[in-house]
């Protein structure tokens, strides 16, 4: 397993983090619990002590989850939670008011049965609350010893002016990245550069897609996700493109004896330097697979290929 220190603190993590929003359950297909729980004792196993979850995962069941599968050994790990995504009523809207962050804080703590989040991040930005407001808010609760150091989600280079004021502060930042999805790479490396974060990237095996374990005539159930068109890289053109993608895959993935899944997550460890890479896993055997896309290197031609193919 590969490590780095994450930006502005004294945190060793693992370059794969175990993401969390299929444990929320929802629209995941067939999920069974123990197969989480199984999945991140493997997680611990092959050495990853990086989990990122967030309290609107399956309406606080991630968090739930994630506490049962690490049970005793939380101390042993990072975990990183969010905040700014309020379901109420009906409704779903962001929400970075001060007094919503400590009271969503609480929860997360409750659900995550531990007594401090090591990184807190800004789900989304609300475009009401002034980050003046949010960064006190936060510093606050880490000086209380609530959380350890917060950290950003979904933010883009055009907000960086934004956040300026408080470089130094905020430990990394994560968006949507793969070889099915390059449209934030820009954005995070700006975000990387000047404010001085650690990028990491979601959605980095496009959900799915990037595993080689489907085809132009796969269906997904309606209680799947991916069976939605908003979920491009199933449907039409895009799956056509991505498809050209694995095939390229398929044959670096044999060169080097590595599963499909693992050139996907070795791309984005070559091409953003210093960053981590976020999967979801339903299953443990998803997680050997996904840890093996650590501890070795892509030739630079393999990585122009990859990088040619996916433009």
């Amino acid at each position: 397993m590969e490590y780095i220190t994450l930006k502005n603190t004294d945190l060793r993590v693992s370059r794969f983090c175990m993401g969390g929003c299929p444990m929320g359950g929802y629209n995941w297909g067939k999920v069974q619990e123990d197969e989480f729980i199984g999945a991140i004792h493997k997680a611990l196993d092959v050495g990853v002590n990086f989990f990122d979850t967030a309290d609107t995962y399956g309406l606080g069941q991630s968090e739930r989850t994630l506490a049962k599968g690490l049970g005793s050994r939380r101390n042993e790990v990072i975990i990183e939670t969010k905040f700014g995504v309020r379901v109420g009523g009906g409704k779903t809207v962001y929400d970075n008011s001060p007094e919503y962050i400590e009271e969503a804080l609480d929860s997360s703590l409750r659900r995550l049965n531990t007594d401090y989040i090591d990184i807190y991040l800004i789900h989304y930005r609300d475009g009401v609350t002034p980050i003046d407001d949010v960064v006190e808010k936060l510093t606050h609760l880490q000086e209380k010893g609530k959380i350890r150091y917060f950290g950003l989600s979904n933010i883009k280079k055009e907000d960086i002016d934004e956040f300026k004021p408080y470089k130094g502060l905020f430990v990394n930042c994560q968006d949507e990245f793969s070889l099915a999805c390059r449209k934030n790479e820009n954005d995070l490396r700006a975000l990387q550069t000047e404010l001085d974060l650690t990028p990491m990237t979601w959605g980095s095996l496009g959900q799915g897609i990037l595993t080689g374990k489907y085809d132009r005539n796969s269906v997904f159930g309606n209680d799947d996700r991916r069976s939605l068109d908003i979920y491009v890289n199933f449907h039409g053109e895009k799956l056509l493109k991505n498809l050209e993608i694995v095939e390229v895959m398929k044959k670096i993935a044999t060169k080097y004896e590595k599963p499909i899944s693992a050139v996907a997550i070795r791309y984005i460890l070559d091409f953003l330097p210093e960053s981590v890479v976020l999967c979801g896993a339903k299953r443990p055997e998803q997680i050997i697979q996904n840890a093996e896309g650590t501890d070795w290197s892509l030739s630079c031609e393999d990585l122009n290929l990859l990088n040619e193919v996916s433009k």
